[in-house]
C-alpha cells in the first residue's frame, strides 16, 4: 500500500495558457502572468509565455484558459495510520481529499487511533511514529504532517525536547488531553515553542468523549500558535468571544468545514475588518462525526466568498498562502523556489456564474481539472467535484 515519496522525476514541467493564476499571498491574489515553469518539483519561472523557458518540457500542459491555484492546504485533519480513519471507518479518505483539490494537510492529533495511548512514554512514541510513518508515505501523493502529540498532565520540559530532537514540529489540540487550565497550558505551548513545535488549542464545546469546554479565557491565556477551530468543532463559543479572540490575539484565526457556518463567517469578517485577514487559515478538522469532507476546503471557499461577501480570490489565500507562511511551508505560494503543487480549476459546467470567482461568489465550487503535487500530475478531471466548463490538455508527457 505504502507509496515512496516521489515516484518519479517531475523533470521539467511547463503550464501555458493560463486564464486567471491566483498566487496564494494574500498582498498579491492574482498574477499577471499566463505560465509557469517547473524544474524537477520546484517552480523556476513565474509569468508571461514570450518570457520564460517553455523548451525541451518534459510535461507541457495547456491550461485552456482555465484558473491555476497553488495546492490547497487543510490547516486541521486528523489522520491515524495510512489512508485510512478509524472514526469512519473508511479507507482513501486522504486521496479523495487529493480530488478536491488539497494538497498538503496538517494533523491537529492523531487522536482516533484506538486505544491511543495517553501516558508520556505511549504518546511520545505514537507522535514520532506517526511522523515518520506519514514521512515515508503520500496517500495520492498528498504532503500530511502528522505526528501531532495531545499533551497530557505530567509532562515536562524534557519530554517537549525529546519530541524535537526526533522530528516532531506539531502539538494536536490541546484541551483534547488532561491539560486544559489556560495556566499549565501555557507553560506546555511555551516549552513546545522554545523547541519549535508549533501548537493548536481546541476552541469550543467538547467534541469527543475525554475532551472538554475551551473558553475564551483559556484560549487567550494558553497563547498557542493557532486559535483551532475557532467557529467551533462543532459547537462554537458565542459570536462576542470569537470575535473578541480574534481582536485580543495575534495568532492564527483557524475556520473550519465541521464547526458553526454562522461563526465561520464572523470569525472570517471580524479579521477582515481588524486588518488581519492574514491571520485566517482553512481546515476541515476531519475525520469526525460529521464524516470525511473530500471538497471541505473548498466549500469553505465557496461560503466564505458567496454567505461571507469576500473576494474569493482572498479565500484562496486563506487555503494557501496564509497557511504556507504560519506553518513554515515550501508550498501555497505560487513563486519561484516554491514546490511546484498546482489545482487547475473552472466554473462548474452550468453554473449562473459567468467565470469562476463569479461562481464562486454565488456559492457554486468549481470544477477541478488537474491537480500537481511536487511536478507529478496526481488526477485529471476530479471524481468528486462538480465537471469543469473546460479542462486542461497535456500536450506531451511521459
Amino acid at each position: 500500500m505504502a507509496e515512496a515519496l516521489v515516484t518519479t522525476d517531475a523533470g521539467k514541467v511547463v503550464i501555458r495558457n493560463i486564464g486567471l493564476l491566483l498566487s496564494g499571498d494574500i498582498d498579491q491574489p492574482i498574477l499577471d502572468a499566463d505560465t509557469i515553469v517547473c524544474v524537477n518539483g520546484i517552480i523556476t519561472a513565474v509569468g508571461k509565455e514570450k518570457d520564460c523557458d517553455i523548451s525541451h518540457a518534459d510535461t507541457l500542459i495547456d491550461a485552456r484558459q482555465t484558473c491555476v491555484s497553488p495546492g490547497l492546504i487543510d490547516s486541521h485533519v486528523h489522520p491515524v495510520f495510512g489512508d485510512w480513519t478509524p472514526r469512519q471507518n473508511q479507507l482513501g479518505w486522504i486521496e479523495s481529499t487529493m480530488n478536491g483539490g488539497v494538497t498538503t494537510m496538517i494533523s491537529a492529533g492523531e487522536v482516533h487511533l484506538p486505544g491511543r495511548p495517553k501516558d508520556i512514554v505511549g504518546l511520545k512514541a505514537l507522535a514520532i511514529t506517526a511522523q515518520r510513518a506519514f514521512d515515508n508515505f503520500r496517500p495520492g501523493g498528498v504532503k500530511v504532517l502528522a505526528g501531532a502529540p495531545v499533551i497530557e498532565q505530567g509532562m515536562v520540559e524534557q519530554d517537549f525536547k525529546d519530541l524535537a530532537d526526533a522530528g516532531v514540529t506539531l502539538l494536536g489540540e490541546v484541551g483534547l488531553g488532561s491539560v486544559k487550565a489556560g495556566q499549565e497550558a501555557q507553560m506546555m505551548v511555551a516549552w513546545a515553542r522554545k523547541y519549535g513545535i508549533q501548537s493548536t488549542i481546541h476552541t469550543g464545546g467538547p467534541s469527543i468523549p475525554g475532551s472538554g469546554l475551551i473558553d475564551k479565557d483559556v484560549v487567550l491565556e494558553a497563547d498557542a500558535d493557532i486559535i483551532g477551530h475557532i467557529n467551533g468543532g462543532h459547537t462554537s463559543l458565542s459570536e462576542q468571544h470569537v470575535c473578541e479572540l480574534c481582536e485580543q490575539s495575534t495568532r492564527g484565526i483557524e475556520i473550519v468545514h465541521n464547526g458553526n457556518e454562522k461563526i465561520a463567517i464572523a470569525a472570517a469578517q471580524a479579521a477582515i475588518q481588524l486588518k488581519c485577514p492574514h491571520r485566517v487559515i482553512l481546515g476541515t478538522d476531519g475525520p469526525a462525526g460529521s464524516g470525511v469532507q473530500p471538497l471541505g476546503i473548498l466549500r469553505m471557499i465557496a461560503l466564505l466568498s458567496s454567505l461571507g461577501n469576500i473576494p474569493p480570490e482572498i479565500v484562496f489565500c486563506f487555503a494557501t498562502g496564509n497557511t504556507a507562511k504560519m506553518r513554515n511551508l515550501n508550498c501555497g505560494l505560487i513563486e519561484t523556489g516554491r514546490a511546484a503543487d498546482f489545482v487547475i480549476m473552472d466554473r462548474a459546467q452550468h453554473t449562473a456564474g459567468r467565470d469562476l470567482l463569479q461562481s464562486l461568489s454565488f456559492g457554486d465550487i468549481p470544477g477541478i481539472g488537474m491537480v500537481i503535487i511536487d511536478g507529478i500530475v496526481r488526477c485529471g478531471r476530479s471524481r468528486n467535484t462538480p465537471p469543469a466548463t473546460e479542462v486542461p490538455h497535456i500536450v506531451t508527457g511521459h
